[in-house]
């Protein structure tokens, strides 16, 4: 029994209740009502001011992304409350990570005392039942870690089964009226996706049939299915995207597959996608769509029309160009010339994923839009400079600093990106060590790094060698100047810093916002 509380009217107390789904499995002690009265009994006893009762109800205490505890860390911010109250450690949490920092830490530092019924805690007094908190933590860690194990082995069972557990069953199929587990055909939804593939034997293309569909106005899967949508361009709209991943779905074979992700860890809520290969296959568990021959067939256009090319450009403006239109950024694409030269264009991904139903190509050279863009901020610069001022502050640069130092100071900024690599090694694999990370993307994310630290390595030592041959030269300020307004551009800090977003219009005119509250109108 916890003793009597000092000045009860010294605290604001909080009432945190919180029920999973696998904590019902415990029996009717743990259901919110009793938690509720047990902390209402014992706050009428002590005397204590109940400011608010904060409740999360169907919520893991593996994560405390909760938005009742959300709510309840506000109001200890806003100083609103000074004691929090839970039936036992773990309904607080079960991560003894993130249990340790809150009992630990935050609330020690925030003024806010913790109490724990049932395991004794009073972080208000100095007791024995605080110092074995740390492994009441992490008893309550292990179970969580258990129980999601087992939960992982049912569903593996009944997806080897071929039993359907997911949340929505493919387009074109719906659950069993009768029977858990089992889906079968939707009249309404099979004509749509029988369409889709006999367009595709057809020789039309994924883009072609998505085009198709949306100017009949047909709804697309989300849409059908009823998810809330957002609101856009692209809302409720068929994408190339789509129709290529239900043209290569097994699923319309009369095939079960599932497995395609899991969990990075059972306290993330991040999904890893899962190799082909790994994924869980079962043949024949409900009526198809179509026959093997066609999917077959199929199968074989498709990878015809795949390419190697890589479709990644960098261009000057990248991540600063939108269409004017729909709002969304700008895609580049490659096209030759009339010499056979290759070209960059500006086109509207809108339009390149729905048609012009949606928005219109806006199609222009990338090079033409540069040269407009650079000769206005120019020009623009030109009349904000002091050029006298700016000669006075080059030539003072230029007595104060020297290239050596220059090079100096640049190698000790890449040695510092270079321990921080080195400390992101190390983070990871922790990470993979305690299971948060599969093998797989260490390795690769291993790699991406030691690619970098070795690129980082090496330009350090040609900073090296440039210093060694270094041969000081006197430089005139009003060439640095001139250098500056030409070679502006190259500098990517330099554009974000001056340009908040360039629009293309229909009409292929470009509007530029600059961050200094100017709109400029600039034709090509």
């Amino acid at each position: 029994m916890h003793g009597k509380i000092n000045n009860p009217k010294n605290y604001q107390a909080a009432l945190y209740l919180r029920l999973s789904k696998e904590d019902e499995n415990e029996g009717p002690s743990q259901s919110i009502t009793n938690q509720q009265s047990l902390l209402s009994e014992f706050a009428r006893r002590q005397n204590l001011i109940v400011y608010d009762t904060y409740i999360d109800d169907g919520y893991s205490g593996t994560d405390f992304d909760r938005p009742a505890f959300k709510r309840l860390l506000a109001d200890i911010e806003d100083k609103k409350i000074n004691m929090v109250l839970t039936k036992d450690l773990s309904r607080l949490g079960r991560d003894y990570i993130l249990t340790g920092y809150y009992m630990e830490k935050y609330f020690p530092e925030h003024k806010v005392r913790y109490i724990s019924l049932l395991d004794g805690i009073d972080t208000g007094i100095d007791s024995s039942a605080n110092d074995i908190t740390p492994f009441k933590a992490i008893m309550n860690d292990m179970y969580a870690k258990d129980i999601s194990k087992k939960i992982k082995s049912v569903k593996q069972d009944k997806q080897q089964k071929g039993l359907f557990i997911g949340a929505k069953p493919m387009y074109g199929y719906k659950m069993h009226p009768t029977e858990k587990n089992k889906i079968v055909i939707d009249p309404e939804a099979a004509k749509i996706v029988k369409r889709i593939f006999a367009y595709a034997l057809e020789g039309l293309s994924c883009r072609q049939i998505a085009l198709i569909l949306n100017k009949e106005q047909i709804p697309s899967p989300a849409k059908y299915c009823g998810w809330e949508l957002n609101i856009g361009a692209y809302s409720g709209k068929w994408s190339s995207e789509r129709i290529s991943a239900m043209l290569q779905n097994e699923t319309y074979l009369g095939n079960m597959v599932q497995g395609k992700s899991a969990k990075a860890s059972y306290k993330s809520k991040k999904c890893l996608r899962k190799d082909k290969a790994d994924w869980i296959v079962v043949e024949n568990t409900h009526e198809p769509l179509i026959d093997r021959e066609s999917f077959q067939k199929i199968q074989l256009l498709l990878a015809s029309r795949r390419h190697t090319r890589s479709r990644k450009y960098d261009f000057l403006f990248k991540g600063l160009i939108f269409c004017h239109e729909c709002g969304f950024p700008l895609a580049v694409i490659n096209r030759q010339n009339s010499n056979g030269a290759d070209c960059l264009y500006f086109v509207c991904r809108t339009y390149q994923r729905f048609g012009k139903s949606c928005c219109s190509s806006h199609c222009l050279k990338e090079e033409y839009v540069n040269e407009a863009v650079t000769a206005k901020i120019k020009e623009v610069c030109q009349g904000k400079i002091d050029f006298a001022f700016l000669e006075k502050a080059a030539q003072k640069m230029l007595e104060e600093l020297k290239p050596s130092n220059i090079y100096e100071a640049e190698s000790q900024a890449l040695a510092k990106e270079i321990a921080s690599l080195n400390e992101k090694i190390d983070k990871i694999y922790l990470d993979q060590i305690n299971g948060i990370l599969l093998e797989e993307d260490f390795k690769r994310l291993y790699q991406q790094i030691k690619q970098q630290r070795i690129k980082k390595e090496e330009q350090i030592k040609e900073l090296r060698q440039k210093m060694a041959s270094l041969k000081e030269e006197s430089l005139d300020a009003e060439k640095i100047v001139a250098h500056f307004l030409n070679n502006i551009f190259s500098d990517r800090q330099f554009l974000i810093s001056i340009i908040e977003r360039i629009e293309l219009t229909k009409e292929k005119n470009i509007i530029l916002k600059l961050r200094f509250k100017e709109e400029l109108k600039v034709k090509v």
